[in-house]
């Protein structure tokens, strides 16, 4: 969505709990008053979740968007209060480390708090005890404390912001339960209640773990399984008489005793506690009782004691003072989980105005509301929010199989260790590209992006890797990595390698305006004659980088468009024109990637079109036949050498890739995986978008200007970019290397100037061509200049590093010109 709505437009929020309440509140201080906020239970603790939430704030996150929801979140209730009574306690967090692999780990989020900008500092299991005196120092190596991270008071910070939100004229209307949304023309209308219609022009749905019930209601899936989780009071314990202000209840950190998926906090003399520690038990949303009917609430079902008999056990180890008390009281509490742990939100494309805000926990409450309202009243959030985005799933993801699985095994990994790119188990394989059987055969080692199975490389491989020499890496770096990938890279180098880039996602634009509508969203010069191929970016009205295409022009009015998620598609569908169609061509197609100084002499002799490089140069397109097969050939390259990529439809794409494998055998061809791909595309400076640049950063920081034409005619984020080349980028994307040859870091570590945190790292790799780990970094413009000494934190320790040219590997592009 990019346009901006009238302030005067009637907004129906769907619950009352800490997300509705803080997203009423956000768009009033907008100018928003037209706002009504319906809940089915009594105000001000309607029963959802927020109702009985502990309301832990950890800022922290792998996701540098998730740790800007919280922060915010922190910052905004800790500026509210009650009667007196604050909102928020910023007693601090205390993750504490009783493994080796925990105590690492803690290093690892230590890093990631740097990097994000939020204080941290790890400290020894004695300064554990003195934050947390019940704490035995003997069972922890030590602890990582977060001066900032506190307690919300959930119903509180709900009646602060309902009070003002009510003072500039919202409206809450409670014991409303929501029994349909009105529609018409693709757009909702309204929202039917058991007490009356209510006209809309925009419907949020803040509706907690009921989110699925609203949202089909609406025709819109809501992917999130709601799960019961564990929490306890005990009884008094004397250690804590008269230790803390009944008002306050709390005077110690939160405690996160994740190596037993335990965390704790105060209740003036008691302590609560909060157990993953059981079997996932998920609920259905539509057979809930109604507030009236629940024993306690909706949300608070039945203790089952029996389910936290090991989280007591592993408590009292640690807290030996809870070994003379009990659980006096204790229930399973509803709450809502995802497949890939991430929030829902956004607006729907079939049903316009019907706007998700779902799966969203108090920690990033107040921060998810803030995106949202801006989202709604800028047409834009100012934090990167893709990877929270409601289009980011696929058909298959879709499925309640698939919610259910995936959501489960969230519960069960929250507190886990997981490696970046850790896989799911289940449900697999459930995407697969035709040359799948010959992946297979050759020994693939998967791994799964958008359920797609990718394969990273070739067991077949190995008796190559013999001779390569790679640096030892550690056990973490060396997870989901092998050495074969460093032969397949040198084969990509001297000789020609396969790569199957069918996941990447395919558009199809046709139609009599479609030159014209590309034009008017990307930034390049799209104007040429049909077989040109054309790098170019998607932004928003502010200039930031939404996407990057690959756009290649088959016909006069026939474009096929390389993008890169779910979210590209939608884009285009919401602004497309009624004589362009576009259209998803990737499940019905699929794409091998020739590459290598051997490509020609691969592809050439299979067809009767001229491969040369004249006839057939750098960034063009053709149909042509190989062997039997009809083809769109295009001459890119992103691993920096010769080559082609060449689609086919879904049906034919085996035989491709058998005509190329058996044409091959006598150059050497091998089948390559992601892990080369990666490394290669590094050393020649390419950028992945949602790692390297996303919406917060524009063209000219992430060093991609070349692909904006400013004299082309307007497009979308133009105005924005208006001088903002001449003055220069305050801070840079810029290529690093490791000074040492055997060192690596992964990305999201922190990157230090003179001793200080000043950016981050976004992809990094080793580089098997220049021998040493390539990095790409966020700094600030004044220490981007090539040569500029830095150091990247990788798991508590500094890493010597240098701002480096770019490219690394053949910045003449001679080796794909030629």
């Amino acid at each position: 969505m990019s346009r901006t709505l009238d302030p005067a437009a009637r907004v129906v929020i769907i619950g009352a709990g800490i997300v509705g309440c803080s997203l009423a509140d956000e768009l009033t201080a907008r100018g928003w008053s037209d706002v009504t906020v319906l809940e089915q239970g009594p105000l001000p603790a309607p029963g959802g979740s927020t109702s009985h939430a502990p309301g832990l704030v950890f800022r922290t996150n792998p996701s540098k968007t998730m740790t800007a929801f919280a922060v915010y979140t922190a910052e905004k209730f800790a500026g509210l209060d009650v009667d007196g009574l604050p909102c928020y306690h910023r007693v601090g967090g205390l993750e504490v480390a009783t493994t080796p692999e925990r105590w690492a780990d803690l290093h690892r989020k230590a890093g990631h708090a740097a990097s994000w900008g939020v204080d941290g500092e790890l400290i020894t299991p004695e300064r554990c005890a003195e934050l947390w005196p019940l704490l035995d120092p003997g069972q922890v190596l030590g602890g990582f404390h977060t001066p900032g991270d506190g307690l919300v008071r959930a119903v509180l910070a709900c009646r602060a912001q309902t009070r003002r939100a009510e003072e500039r004229g919202a409206r809450f209307l409670e014991r409303h339960t929501v029994t349909g949304i009105e529609r018409a023309d693709g757009r909702v209308t309204g929202v039917v209640t058991d007490r009356g219609s209510f006209p809309a022009d925009v419907v949020v749905s803040a509706a907690g773990f009921w989110g699925p019930v609203i949202g089909k209601l609406a025709g819109v899936p809501v992917p999130l399984l709601p799960l019961a989780h564990q929490y306890v009071r005990t009884a008094p314990l004397p250690e804590l008489a008269g230790v803390n202000d009944p008002r306050t209840e709390t005077g110690r950190p939160i405690l996160r005793f994740q190596d037993a998926d335990l965390y704790f906090r105060e209740h003036t003399d008691r302590i609560g506690i909060g157990s993953y520690d059981h079997r996932p038990l998920p609920v259905d949303p539509f057979t809930l009782p109604a507030y009236d009917d629940a024993e306690v609430m909706p949300s608070s079902l039945p203790f089952t004691g029996e389910d936290f008999a090991r989280g007591w056990e592993r408590s009292a180890r640690l807290l030996p003072a809870l070994a003379a008390s009990r659980v006096e009281e204790g229930f399973n509490g509803v709450f809502s989980f995802t497949s890939d742990g991430m929030p829902v939100l956004g607006e729907s494309r079939e049903l316009r105005g019907f706007w998700l805000a779902e799966a969203v926990w108090v920690t990033h409450s107040a921060g998810v509301a803030k995106a949202v309202a801006e989202w709604l009243t800028d047409g834009r959030p100012s934090v990167d929010v893709h990877e929270c985005d409601l289009h980011r799933f696929e058909d298959v993801q879709l499925s309640p199989g698939h919610v259910a699985e995936r959501g489960a095994r969230q519960f069960a990994e929250v507190y886990d260790i997981v490696h970046p790119l850790q896989p799911a188990e289940r449900p697999r394989p459930l995407r697969v590209s035709p040359f799948h059987t010959r992946q297979r055969e050759l020994g693939a080692v998967f791994l799964e992006s958008g359920g797609w199975e990718r394969p990273h490389w070739y067991e077949a491989n190995a008796p190559l890797a013999a001779d390569v020499d790679v640096p030892a890496r550690d056990a973490w770096s060396a997870r989901y990595w092998s050495p074969i990938a460093a032969a397949e890279a040198r084969a990509t180098r001297e000789r020609v390698a396969l790569y199957d880039m069918t996941p990447l996602r395919r558009l199809e634009v046709t139609g009599a305006g479609a030159l014209d509508f590309l034009q008017r969203m990307t930034t390049n010069q799209l104007a040429k004659k049909p077989g040109a191929v054309t790098y170019t970016l998607l932004l928003d009205a502010a200039g930031g980088i939404r996407s990057d295409l690959t756009v290649a022009r088959l016909g006069e009015r026939h474009f096929q468009v390389g993008a890169n998620s779910g979210q590209d598609l939608d884009w285009l569908l919401r602004h497309a024109p009624d004589d362009v169609q576009v259209r998803d061509v990737t499940s019905g197609t699929c794409c091998v990637g020739v590459w290598g100084p051997l490509a020609r002499a691969l592809v050439q002799p299979l067809t009767r079109d001229d491969f040369s490089h004249r006839a057939f140069g750098y960034f063009r397109a053709g149909r042509t036949w190989i062997g039997d097969v009809p083809v769109t050939a295009m001459r890119l390259s992103y691993v920096g050498e010769l080559g082609w990529e060449l689609y086919t439809g879904a049906d034919t794409g085996l035989r491709l890739w058998d005509t190329l494998w058996e044409a091959g055998q006598d150059l050497g061809v091998v089948a390559a995986g992601r892990s080369a791909f990666d490394s290669l595309r590094l050393e020649k400076g390419y950028r992945a978008w949602g790692r390297d640049m996303t919406a917060e950063d524009d063209p000219y920081e992430a060093g991609l200007g070349f692909a904006v034409r400013m004299d082309k005619g307007d497009f979308t984020g133009r105005d924005a970019l208006a001088g903002r080349a001449a003055g220069g980028p305050g801070r840079r994307l810029v290529c690093l290397t490791l000074d040492d040859p055997a060192a690596v870091v992964l990305g999201k570590e922190p990157v230090y100037v003179d001793g200080s945190p000043l950016g981050h790292i976004t992809s990094a790799g080793y580089g098997y061509t220049v021998g040493r780990t390539v990095a790409y970094a966020w700094l600030p413009a004044a220490h981007a200049a090539p040569g500029t000494a830095v150091s990247v934190e990788y798991f508590g320790e500094k890493v010597p590093a240098t701002v480096a040219e770019e490219p690394l590997f053949d910045p003449g592009m001679s080796r794909i010109r030629r």
